[in-house]
């Protein structure tokens, strides 16, 4: 199954993490921030992606028109580098943009099933100045198919 999605795909070491939000939410302004801190970080894709389920993962990947394109809300359009292929990297976390004033102290955990993958799903403020940092976090532990435990302690 494929379909397409308003998001954006930013991948590192490996795995993806899917940002939704309505437009001016800082989908796209996080994957800026979170590609020009991480050397590692791949763009998968702007502004549409198109997400197709293989077995027991979903992968991202955008429009060949859109390809290597970032919108840097202000300035334009700029390019970054995307990987050949984007099926290296399956989505391992749903993240939605969240106003800042909105976030819970501790995430509960919640999945959604998209393709018959249960995803995780965490809020994020993106325009908070750590938003990158905690996105990196998150891809790092919540992705990794669990949620900080009862007393709220990440892995």
């Amino acid at each position: 199954m494929t379909d397409t999605h308003h998001a954006t795909c930013v991948a590192r070491r490996g795995r993806a993490a899917l940002l939704r939000g309505p437009s001016g939410s800082g989908k796209s302004d996080l994957a800026f921030r979170f590609l020009e801190t991480y050397a590692d970080a791949w763009l998968i894709a702007d502004d549409q992606v198109i997400l197709s389920g293989a077995g027991s993962h979903v992968y991202a990947s955008g429009p060949n028109v859109l390809k290597g394109l970032l919108e840097v809300r202000g300035l334009g359009i700029v390019s970054r580098a995307v990987p050949a292929d984007a099926k290296l990297f399956p989505i391992a976390l749903i993240v939605d943009m969240t106003p800042n004033q909105a976030l819970p102290r501790i995430a509960e955990p919640h999945f959604e099933t998209v393709n018959g993958v249960d995803l995780p799903v965490i809020p994020l403020a993106a325009f908070e100045v750590s938003a990158p940092q905690k996105l990196a976090l998150a891809l790092e532990t919540i992705g990794q198919g669990h949620f900080p435990g009862d007393d709220g302690r990440m892995s």
